[in-house]
């Protein structure tokens, strides 16, 4: 097994440190700010759900109908991404996106809301799982899960800048004599498509095309990735058309294992995502504590530049073990352990903290998760396996935030729904125990030839 510890070259070395630098800071960039386009909503629902009359459970509905887009377009995007390429597919991506997250300050009504976050939704579907996807084809395995985690920072740095940022655009709209929270959306949403644009321009698809890569740095890389992914258990191909290889793989019992598990994780950080301001903003109804929008957007910061720091660190160890399935395990059931105990002790305190811990065991599980795909899946294959992967995981994002909103209005208290997130999230964490080693564990065999079509 290959690991960190093995000695480098110094080709390996240049060529990983070009790599990295050419696409990790960049891309990290486009998920703040998709990330920023998607979560904002938390921020806008503080003001928009009086304004408009939305209710707790309306907005849970709102908030989390994002994901069904998701669900229903992010394959189909993966695919046409392996067809068109990634300089193309995520320069449309994140056009038609930023369009869509401007035009959110013009609605005006609970109808408009649903259905504009339904079509953000449809418009940003596959550019996470894509730039996973186009990691794959730049990284050899033993670097995954820090450049992974290198991308995924975009996350936690979204909320550090983001919370803040929202906070002070609807103050500075109300100050200025304009709905602050219109401002907000229309302001956040022109970056994706500026961005998009320098996408057509910057990014390249594929080793082959780099130019900015000397021949011998190229050539490294290509070799070393065409031997990977021929040894990969699940290199669905040999002669497959693509539509074969991409119905092998939908159909198969690992990779909606892996979609399960990541659908337990990643319902705790989208149901943080949408209503931590609100759970924020409820001390003052239950402990007599006020914070002003700001104060909000500060705290909010908190747990994840917290948790953005510790994954860091957390992906470099799971690269330096070469060792996946703990990591995420771990991670998660900190994170699941964590809120319940906290929301059971209610104290404001032990919720912020409780919240905070929720955020550094689930980011540092999901990027830790993404290495555990790239393991077992190739080709259009993989395209389509992570797509599904993703789409399915993120259908949390839509279950999680409606079922704490229809909670929420009829118990009057939070608690109860993000209790049942966190046995969600610890749920995953078990599933990740439960998933495929590399090739000769034995803990687990890996998917053989003859297992390929099981559904």
């Amino acid at each position: 097994m290959s690991t960190l510890s093995t000695p480098v070259s110094d080709l390996e070395k240049q060529t990983i440190s070009r790599v990295t630098r050419r696409l990790i800071p960049f891309l990290a960039l486009l998920f703040i700010i998709a990330f920023l386009d998607r979560t904002n909503v938390g921020f806008a629902a503080l003001r928009m759900n009086q304004d408009i009359g939305i209710s707790q459970t309306l907005y849970g509905f709102g908030a989390g109908i994002f994901f069904l887009g998701y669900f229903i377009f992010e394959v189909p995007s993966n695919i046409l991404m392996h067809r068109y390429g990634a300089r193309i597919w995520i320069a449309r991506i994140m056009v038609t996106w930023g369009i869509v997250a401007s035009a959110m300050g013009l609605l005006q009504t609970s109808v408009h809301f649903v259905v504009l976050r339904a079509v953000l939704g449809v418009a940003e579907a596959g550019f996470f799982p894509g730039v996973i996807y186009l990691l794959s084809l730049w990284f050899p395995a033993r670097y995954r899960a820090q450049v992974i985690a290198g991308f995924y920072l975009g996350v936690p740095i979204s909320q550090v800048i983001g919370a803040p940022l929202s906070a002070s655009l609807i103050e500075l709209g109300e100050h200025i004599g304009v709905t602050g929270w219109r401002l907000m959306y229309v302001l956040e949403g022109l970056p994706a498509i500026l961005l998009g644009v320098v996408c057509w321009f910057y990014l390249s698809d594929r080793p082959s095309e780099a130019r900015w890569l000397t021949d011998e740095q190229r050539n490294w890389l290509m070799r070393t990735l065409a031997a990977e992914e021929a040894a990969k258990p699940l290199a669905v191909g040999g002669g497959m058309s693509h539509g074969a290889q991409i119905r092998t793989v939908l159909k198969n019992r690992v990779v909606w294992a892996m979609a399960l598990t990541y659908f337990g994780i990643t319902s705790g950080s989208n149901a943080m995502n949408f209503f931590f301001p609100s759970v924020l903003q409820s001390f003052q109804e239950s402990f007599g504590i006020k914070l002003g929008l700001l104060q909000n957007g500060l705290i909010t910061a908190i747990p994840y530049a917290l948790a953005g720091i510790v994954m860091f660190f957390w992906s470099k160890r799971s690269d330096r073990k070469q060792e996946r399935h703990v990591h995420v395990a771990s991670a998660a059931l900190l994170a699941a352990v964590s809120i319940a105990i906290a929301l059971v002790v209610d104290h404001p305190l032990a919720t912020i903290l409780g919240f905070t811990l929720l955020a550094i065991g689930v980011y540092s599980a999901v990027i830790t998760f993404w290495a555990i795909p790239g393991q077992v899946l190739t080709g259009v294959g993989a395209a389509a396996g992570i797509g599904l992967i993703n789409s399915v995981g993120n259908l949390s994002g839509f279950v999680g935030p409606y079922l704490i909103g229809l909670i929420k209005t009829a118990t009057g208290s939070y608690t109860p729904g993000f209790l049942l997130i966190a046995a969600l999230v610890g749920a995953g964490g078990v599933g990740a125990l439960l998933l495929p080693r590399r090739p000769g564990s034995a803990t687990m065999p890996m998917v053989t030839t003859e297992q390929r079509g099981d559904a």
